[in-house]
């Protein structure tokens, strides 16, 4: 049996994520995250004061990870967490004022990012890459 890295879609994506990860670390390090964090604040800007729990089902990530890069960011200053009203086994994890002020500089991190990452491609082939990529994504989810 033969293997042809340059054949194999998981050779390739994982690849193309790290050359994804290191330019966009590059990028948002001046704003004091890094690209484990990134992820996180994400979900975070979209919607604040979600549980861990939540966070875990949208991010794909294991457990301890998640709760390892929450203490971080905590200790960093871009969460706080508080207990849930209704149930005080859940925390909900809020963004500081210095994760708030950060996200419009880092949203542009991400977006020079891309244009780079694509720049090779035509509009029609970049919205083709997009598409593709999120149908993987979503066969990999069902799986």
């Amino acid at each position: 049996m033969t293997f042809d890295k340059d054949s194999s879609a998981g050779y390739l994506v994982n690849h193309m994520a790290r050359l994804f990860a290191k330019g966009l670390q590059d990028r948002i390090a001046p704003l004091g995250i890094v690209i484990g964090q990134f992820p996180i604040l994400l979900e975070l800007w979209e919607k604040d004061g979600v549980s861990q729990r939540d966070l875990l089902v949208r991010l794909d990530i294991e457990q301890a990870t998640l709760a390892n890069t929450l203490n971080r960011m905590e200790r960093d200053g871009l969460i706080k967490r508080t207990k849930d009203e209704a149930d005080a086994r859940v925390q909900k994890i809020w963004l500081t004022a210095k994760a708030v002020e950060i996200k419009a500089q880092a949203y542009q991190s991400a977006n020079d990012q891309n244009a780079v990452a694509l720049a090779d491609l035509d509009a029609a082939e970049r919205e083709l890459f997009l598409s593709l990529t999120r149908r993987v994504i979503g066969a990999m989810r069902s799986d």
